[in-house]
């Protein structure tokens, strides 16, 4: 995507022309703002009435989308062809929530087949599992499940297990393993009996240095506390390294394996969902499957100017490279999607974190933004506060359920106004003329009306959208999740990216691999002073 194209042009000329217009204008000009810039695929619903465009903007933004020809880089990824250039893979995720009449394909074969034994096998693993059908060494039903991952292979499994636990339905209790750092596993197996505790390790090649160390010393644990045959029987993987896992000591048909055009962030849907599938039982795992094949569809079928995965790219565009706004705070008003943003921010950031094009040359423009964010209401009495009155503009995605996920249906109604009065207030502020009327009418002098209302007046004309849907169950998730997949595909075609390599990890792994020995203990001469005195430091301190 060139800089110099009449779109790019377009879109500054439209940026300008709003710039002196804020949305307390664009609200007054047309008040049905919410008929016009909001969309719906069934009970889900995108209102960017909040954000900054008319709809002459809104439109110079779909003709963008076309310029970008969107369509054929969707047709491409859908059809299997190799859009993971650089690692020179076709990118099919979206295939392992497919039915058979969807047809998917990668290298010309069919993979419906070859999905459905993979998925069906460990949905059979799942339910014996939950119903005590496959048993631990010692003969009784499993109690707790450990998944231990990193990256792709946690954080998917660890947020949706979170977010659909009403689901759970007598399941065993899952926990996740993921840092490297001991406190993690050890503060995790604490109050666990080995006896009665399965492990599953997710390790897409089997030699991810974080997982392993983790999964040896959880495989120490199980063996203090049974023979290495019991200890076997309590494991299983997540990987496609068979000769590496059997190695391990995993009995092969406990194995469930992936191909490589799944990539590790796109990998809840695969093998590496055998712990959701645990937790919330395989009818409910399969609910999350079509949730997500749902919005495929819509995304594959709906025109651009009423594709919900288009929209939220195309509005997310306009934040990032027209207003220049760096961060996106995504605000989950359900307790239960606490760690959603953390997911989200691996899934962009990891994506469009790029910054050389499809050419091989540095791009011209910003690409991913920095996703970050925290459940509301508890992101109001912490970093609200910067929000609304701080020096950046920061957008905000918020969402919102229109049911309730508890019996607490006062505090639901509570929770749901703390949504629509925070992205009121970012939208239309108070001035400091209003800040005065209400300090009068409470009786204040004028002279603290003076001294305090600079510092009770809030600018407003700060960007939000607002994703709503009925309830948070599995086929919500699953269409939700799939929404922020795409979503970040065509900002990355538009960017000119591969958005499904992650280059950016490799040189970190690398040296740690290289100062391993050195921390520990072995001489080196190649080192930088700052971390040869550190290291000397770190002996000293150890």
């Amino acid at each position: 995507m060139t800089l110099d194209s009449q779109h790019w042009t377009s879109l500054k000329t439209h940026q300008q022309r709003l710039k002196n217009t804020t949305l307390r204008d664009l609200f007054s000009e047309n008040p049905d703002r919410f008929g016009q810039f909001s969309c719906s695929l069934d009970d889900l619903t995108i209102d960017f009435s909040k954000e900054k465009v008319d709809a002459e903007a809104l439109a110079a933004l779909v003709e963008f989308a076309k310029f970008a020809d969107i369509e054929a880089s969707r047709q491409k990824m859908f059809s299997g062809q190799h859009v993971n250039f650089t690692e020179d893979r076709a990118v099919l995720h979206t295939a392992l929530r497919g039915q058979p009449e969807d047809q998917f394909v990668a290298d010309g074969t069919p993979l419906s087949e070859m999905i459905s034994e993979v998925l069906e096998r460990m949905c059979s693993f799942a339910e014996g599992v939950r119903s005590g059908d496959i048993k631990s060494a010692t003969g009784v039903k499993f109690t707790d499940v450990i998944n231990i991952g990193i990256g792709g292979s946690d954080l998917g499994p660890a947020m949706v297990t979170r977010a659909l636990s009403p689901y759970r339905d007598g399941g065993p209790n899952l926990h996740f393993v993921s840092n490297v750092d001991g406190a993690h596993l050890s503060d995790t197996i604490a109050n666990l009996d080995p006896k009665t505790t399965l492990v599953l390790i997710a390790s897409k090649t089997f030699t991810t240095a974080e997982t392993i160390a983790n999964a040896k010393a959880a495989r120490s644990w199980l063996r203090d506390a049974m023979d290495n045959k019991g200890a076997n029987q309590h494991m299983a993987a997540l990987s496609t390294n068979l000769e590496g896992t059997v190695e391990f000591g995993i009995p092969a048909e406990r194995v469930f394996g992936f191909w490589d055009w799944v990539g590790g962030r796109y990998s809840v849907w695969s093998a590496i969902g055998l712990p959701i599938a645990i937790a919330i039982g395989a009818g409910n795992f399969k609910a999350f499957l079509a949730g997500a094949r749902s919005m495929d569809q819509h995304f594959q079928s709906a025109p651009l100017e009423k594709n919900l995965p288009v929209l939220l790219a195309l509005i997310g565009i306009w934040r990032r490279n027209i207003l220049g706004y760096p961060t996106v705070a995504l605000i989950s008003y359900d307790q239960r999607l606490e760690r959603f943003a953390a997911y989200v921010q691996q899934l962009d950031m990891e994506s469009n974190g790029k910054q050389t094009d499809s050419n091989g040359n540095r791009v011209a423009i910003q690409t991913g933004p920095i996703i970050w964010g925290e459940p509301g209401t508890n992101a109001q009495h912490s970093f609200f506060q910067l929000v609304h009155q701080g020096t950046d503009v920061i957008p905000v995605d918020f969402i919102l359920g229109a049911k309730s996920g508890s019996s607490l249906t006062d505090q639901h109604e509570l929770l749901q106004a703390n949504c629509l009065a925070q992205s009121q207030a970012l939208a239309f502020g108070k001035t400091q003329d209003e800040v005065a009327a209400e300090m009068k009418a409470d009786g204040q002098s004028d002279d603290e009306i003076k001294r305090l209302s600079p510092h009770r007046t809030f600018p407003g004309d700060r960007p939000s959208t607002t994703i709503l849907h009925r309830q948070l169950d599995p086929f919500t998730l699953g269409r939700l999740i799939a929404l922020y997949e795409h979503k970040i595909f065509v900002q990355g075609v538009i960017w000119g990216v591969n958005s499904f390599d992650q280059w950016g990890v490799e040189l970190g792994k690398q040296l740690a691999k290289a100062l391993v020995p050195v921390v520990r203990g072995e001489p080196s001469e190649n080192l930088d002073s700052s971390t040869s005195g550190l290291i000397n430091r770190i002996n000293e301190l150890g």
